[in-house]
């Protein structure tokens, strides 16, 4: 009877055993992130900003702040928050899930970046794996410092 059952499961396992297939999936949504947004990454899902102490949902463009102990997802944010300047405030890459149900820990470990101001922004870049962002948003890609303007000062160093 033992023999008989072992036998049954294995008959089973090999019906249902299918060799499993490696996949790699690789999303790019550069031209989805906000041009306030850093450079250097190909895929985003959600930023935190420690600075405002909020998030932003890069696939929906939705930002995400605590209201009352309540998460509020909207496009623009509240009056309380016209003032923040984005371009500036250190913002944090999270790509999993729900990172603003899990805010205690995020707002712990990254409290250090608060007041950082160490990011290039996709707007400043002249990086070519932004062409696509310029031609979405319709604003003309910035220029590289031309090649006699080395010092930073433009012509007024080179009279």
């Amino acid at each position: 009877m033992k023999k008989l059952f072992a036998s049954t499961l294995m008959v089973l396992a090999l019906i249902m055993y299918k060799p499993s297939q490696a996949q790699i999936s690789v999303q790019i949504n550069i031209g989805d992130q906000p041009e306030w947004g850093p450079t250097g990454y190909d895929h985003v899902d959600y930023y935190y900003l420690p600075d405002y102490d909020i998030y932003y949902y890069v696939p929906k463009h939705q930002f995400i702040y605590s209201d009352n102990g309540r998460w509020r997802f909207t496009t623009s944010l509240p009056a309380r928050y016209r003032s923040f300047d984005f371009y500036n405030a250190h913002k944090v890459v999270i790509n999993e899930p729900t990172p603003y149900l899990n805010h205690d820990k995020y707002r712990i470990k990254y409290a250090s970046f608060k007041g950082k101001r160490d990011q290039q922004n996709i707007r400043d870049s002249h990086e070519d794996r932004y062409k696509d962002h310029w031609k979405k948003t319709g604003r003309k890609q910035p220029q590289p410092p031309h090649d006699n303007d080395r010092d930073g000062r433009g012509d007024r160093g080179h009279h």
